[in-house]
């Protein structure tokens, strides 16, 4: 990650402009050497790559998704067969820190998906979101319980599912959105059973398939069985916390370790979970009050040897997920 003073851990527990995270990356297979561009029209992409290609399709879907899409997606190339030979996987690797947040690639073999969805989950931060045609292939990605890598199984022929949605999904406001629900441009509605289906979302992933009448996708969750906005939502909130940090300490000429200097930080803190919980993030409570808080420990009460090296660690902050509904089950009476 890009080099910082200022390092957020969010951990998730259940029951009890800024930064927009929206930007897709595709890694494309590319004779030459590796490169990093930015692309707003799929027809550029068409002169670089040519028309006829896995990649052009990919950004089609991620760019022809009316006034939801990306303004621009990035492509990341890689060359297996040059003397310094890459894999999609490298290329990840390489332009991890560029501007981006989702990645989808030009290939479907088992092995080159889950090494980039193995870079992914390690780094802790962005999301891979990938097409798989058949239940075996899901049945696989689902052992890895991957909380950072969502699969949609599609079996219709030069159609991606997966990367359809982020292009029509991924740019919305964090926090705005579930990803249940959502039609996709371009994309046909698979005919699958509830049985079938079932069988899907047991192994995490999910579908586009017709309901009501209305082409949606079936569920929203990332392969370890946690909800994609959720996992966005997250990332949202300890990279603007991060950001917002870091500018309180570049904009002032010197942060005194003294319980003043302490409320900078955390008032920096507070401001990132007031604009979470105005994009819908963060729960409120019965009397519509945002369900966050922000503690700090008193110069007084910090370790001698925390002041000496000048490290502070005594803020912290929780707050309670506002979720979605996904399902609803209504009870009626009929009076005779």
């Amino acid at each position: 990650m890009p080099l910082k003073d200022v390092t957020v851990t969010i951990n998730i527990q259940k029951s009890s402009k800024l930064t927009g995270l929206g930007k897709p990356l595709i890694l494309a297979k590319f004779t030459g050497d590796s490169t990093y561009k930015n692309y707003a029209d799929p027809l550029d992409v068409a002169k670089d790559f040519g028309a006829d290609t896995v990649v052009h399709k990919l950004a089609k879907a991620l760019i022809n998704q009316g006034n939801t899409a990306p303004s621009k997606i990035a492509i990341a190339t890689y060359d297996p067969a040059a003397e310094s030979a890459m894999t999609a996987a490298d290329a990840l690797r390489k332009f991890y820190d560029e501007d981006w947040y989702f990645v989808v690639s030009d290939t479907q073999v088992e092995t080159e998906v889950k090494a980039i969805a193995d870079v992914v989950e390690g780094k802790g931060v962005k999301l891979h979101g990938t097409t798989v045609t058949a239940l075996e292939a899901l049945t696989t990605l689902k052992g890895y319980n991957y909380d950072r890598t969502f699969a949609m199984l599609h079996t219709t022929v030069n159609e991606y599912a997966a990367e359809g949605l982020i292009g029509s999904v991924g740019s919305r406001d964090v926090g705005s959105i579930t990803w249940k629900f959502k039609s996709i441009n371009g994309l046909t509605p698979q005919q699958v059973t509830e049985d079938e289906l079932k069988d899907i979302h047991a192994l995490n992933g999910f579908a586009y398939v017709t309901k009501s009448g209305i082409p949606q996708t079936s569920e929203g969750k990332v392969l370890s069985g946690e909800y994609i906005d959720v996992i966005h939502s997250k990332d949202w909130i300890k990279i603007n916390i991060e950001e917002a940090v870091q500018q309180v300490f570049v904009k002032n000429g010197k942060i005194s370790y003294t319980d003043d200097g302490i409320t900078l930080l955390a008032n920096a803190v507070k401001s990132i979970l007031k604009a979470a919980f105005d994009m819908g993030m963060i729960a409120e409570d019965s009397e519509g009050s945002p369900l966050y808080s922000v503690a700090t420990v008193s110069r007084v009460d910090t370790p001698s040897s925390d002041r000496e090296s000048r490290v502070y660690n005594g803020l912290s902050f929780t707050f309670e997920l506002a979720g979605a509904i996904h399902e609803a089950n209504i009870a009626g009476e009929i009076m005779i």
